[in-house]
């Protein structure tokens, strides 16, 4: 008789072991029972996900790593555990479609928490096969250097900011990354667990669009150090909107919190008369979806040409155009986080 389960044959016998071990008496595959002492398959399950990769019917098996990696406890995680214990707020932003200016957000929220909360901040760029953070953090072209202590992240001349992102590991930045998803995830617990952090106030966690595979690493990785949650960006059109509700309940099936929702690209603000105008439909979609969700509503960012001007020459928008209707908007939400 075997247990079949995803379609690997496992003796029971091992399996009848251990669980008689931890009931302390007896067991035996039977029929289904409520009494103390029956087995249930919540039990196998659980005995069934330690042995993965390890019991003797393993052996030779071509699938063996991935039992591995995905059975017990991970190796890596007492030391992503250490690493991340010492940054107190550890943010994910997510965007379901892509265009709407997540990276942007990210990187630009960095900025405001840093200058105007005084706050030590990171930013990690998730997005491997497309990273945009070097570009606007101002480090494009320069290298990660290896030390005792991990890889060094590499230091915006903007307030000091830790960045680390795979374009900074690229021999050329034209390079494609063609990774499926292991290497993917193996690259993201690296970027976690041997980049030497330090004492940080905030890092934040630049996801590409969607829910795939970085998305589930880095919140696997950051589970046992309770991440503050996720901020959710989007435009107020229909069609991003309809991706949203997919993001919201990814985060509600990992048990992930979600700090909020921000509305970018709500309207167009003239730079010469300073009016506004909506580009897509009328702004406040963002907000309604967060009031039917019950989720907090960060804020609204303005598409302007002086922040679309400073992320395309890598500057710090708080630097030149302080007083822009970006800038100010965009140093209300970090205030928000700041409060929350």
């Amino acid at each position: 008789m075997q247990l079949v389960l995803l379609g690997i044959g496992i003796q029971p016998l091992p399996v009848l072991q251990q669980l008689s071990a931890v009931h302390q008496k007896p067991l035996s595959l039977n029929k289904p029972s409520s009494k103390r002492g029956s087995v249930t398959f919540a039990c196998i399950r659980s005995v069934l996900q330690a042995m993965a990769g390890k019991a003797d019917v393993c052996r030779g098996c071509p699938g063996k790593e991935l039992c591995l990696s995905q059975g017990g406890q991970d190796a890596d995680q007492k030391f992503i555990d250490v690493r991340m214990n010492a940054v107190k707020r550890k943010i994910i932003v997510l965007s379901g479609k892509g265009g709407v200016g997540k990276s942007t957000v990210a990187a630009t929220l960095a900025m405001a928490l840093a200058k105007e909360e005084q706050a030590k901040v990171g930013i990690v760029d998730l997005d491997i096969c497309g990273p945009s953070i070097p570009k606007l953090m101002s480090v494009e072209g320069m290298k990660v250097v290896n030390s005792p202590y991990g890889w060094n992240p590499l230091i915006s001349p903007y307030h000091k900011i830790k960045v680390m992102s795979v374009g900074s590991l690229l021999q050329e930045s034209d390079n494609a990354v063609v990774w499926r998803g292991p290497r993917k995830t193996s690259l993201i617990k690296r970027f976690i667990k041997d980049t030497f952090w330090g004492k940080l106030d905030y890092l934040i966690f630049d996801t590409p669009p969607g829910t795939s595979d970085e998305h589930l690493s880095v919140v696997k990785a950051l589970a046992n150090t309770r991440p503050e949650g996720a901020i959710i960006v989007s435009t107020p059109q229909e069609v991003a909107l309809a991706t949203i509700r997919k993001e919201i309940n990814f985060c509600r099936k990992l048990n992930l919190p979600v700090i909020g929702l921000v509305e970018n690209m709500g309207g167009f603000v003239c730079p010469c008369c300073q009016e506004h105008f909506s580009l897509f439909s009328e702004s406040g979609s963002v907000k309604k979806m967060a009031e039917e969700y019950e989720i907090p509503f960060l804020g609204t960012i303005p598409l302007d040409p002086r922040l679309v001007s400073c992320c395309e020459r890598g500057d710090d928008i708080f630097q030149h155009f302080h007083s822009s209707p970006a800038a100010r908007a965009l140093t209300r939400l970090a205030e928000t986080l700041h409060r929350i």
